[in-house]
């Protein structure tokens, strides 16, 4: 839909021209004032975008105050859970770790109990981020000059595979409290109530890992389609002054295809994917020691398009009446929306969304040659 408005905005301005102007001397397609209609040029495109990352927002199918079975699990894990800094939490981590000096590495679920879990629906990852690397193609500048001084420019180019840059680690912030010997059993549940009235719950508090967005140079790439069409005021005269400078303004249309994952984070999210799953499988135990689970991760990565204003600064220099050599600097504020989702590929579930802004905010300068007829 977005594509096809921008069509129909170029094909509007273009016939503009031969339409609502076609009795005027200033818009008819006949040279006039010794000026010629038209001009076309290449040459090297350089954008440079000067935004800066936004944090990561993550929001997960595990909602505040969820209730999970931990079943067997790893005491090292259990250790690396435990909130130490209550007496609760310093009683329990000393009481496992003597499990685990004494070579009982995996506790038991009939001894785990159940989980609280809190944090993990959504939250914020500070210090992280995507931002657009630089990048190099071939522009293409075609003018339809209404006089001498005025024109319409429609900017495009050969559409460039863009590197995006990730910034920080992603931690998912888990707390809660796990009842020991509530494993679901009318015993173990009485047990644990018992164990919980006298303040005896292991109180659980981890930043567990989920992904570096550094690793790999970058997190993923995309390729830019970034059209623009602008209005130019060009000083001077055709024939008198051969170096004529202009300014420009307009809008540029982004829209992005061909996305890419580093394959590194991939594969950590669909770990985090397994994670989630193994919460609503009733097995928190497997979760914390990143065992695999009943689904099927699947990650999916997808940016928004967007329109953003375009302003530019240039100038000619005439060869000839046909030849000439241009230069421009164009600056445009746009930013859009990178989204990632983690689905069960089995049932279609959305078990993890994670979303950012990334503020592109190009500087783009234009070297080439073009020719007027």
């Amino acid at each position: 839909m977005m594509k096809k408005s921008f069509a129909c905005l170029i094909t509007g301005l273009c016939t503009l021209p031969t339409s609502a102007f076609a009795d005027s001397p200033y818009f008819s397609l006949k040279d006039g004032d010794g000026f010629k209609r038209f001009s076309i040029s290449a040459g090297w495109l350089h954008a440079m975008p000067q935004g800066s990352a936004n944090p990561v927002n993550i929001n997960t199918s595990v909602a505040e105050g969820t209730s999970s079975t931990i079943g067997d699990v790893s005491t090292s894990s259990v250790k690396g859970a435990i909130d130490r800094s209550t007496a609760s939490g310093e009683f329990w981590y000393n009481s496992i770790n003597a499990l685990d000096s004494l070579g009982f590495q995996t506790l038991p679920g009939v001894l785990s109990g159940t989980g609280t879990i809190n944090g993990l629906s959504n939250w914020q990852a500070q210090g992280t981020g995507l931002e657009a690397d630089n990048v190099d193609t071939l522009g293409i500048m075609a003018n339809y000059h209404f006089t001498d001084n005025l024109s319409l420019e429609i900017k495009a180019g050969i559409p460039p595979k863009v590197d995006i840059k990730g910034k920080g680690n992603i931690y998912a912030p888990l707390s809660g409290n796990a009842t020991p010997v509530d494993d679901g059993s009318a015993l173990g549940g009485l047990i644990g109530q018992i164990i919980s009235s006298v303040g005896g719950d292991i109180p659980l508090k981890q930043d567990i890992h989920i992904t570096d967005l550094t690793q790999g140079g970058k997190a993923a790439s995309a390729r830019a389609w970034l059209p623009a069409v602008e209005l130019h005021y060009q000083f001077g005269k055709s024939g008198v002054n051969k170096f004529r400078p202009y300014v420009g303004a307009g809008v540029m249309y982004a829209y992005f295809n061909d996305l890419e994952m580093n394959s590194g984070i991939e594969a950590d999210l669909i770990k985090a994917g397994h994670m989630i799953q193994n919460i609503h499988d009733g097995k928190a135990g497997a979760a914390l020691d990143g065992k695999t689970s009943s689904a099927d991760p699947v990650v999916k990565l997808k940016a928004t398009d967007t329109f953003a204003p375009i302003v530019t600064i240039g100038a000619t220099y005439d060869f000839n009446p046909n030849w000439f050599a241009v230069g421009s600097v164009s600056y445009s504020k746009m930013n859009n929306e990178a989204k990632i989702y983690v689905t069960d590929r089995n049932t279609g579930k959305e078990l993890i969304q994670a979303n950012t802004k990334i503020d592109i905010d190009p500087l783009i300068t234009y070297v080439g040659v073009g020719y007027r007829f």
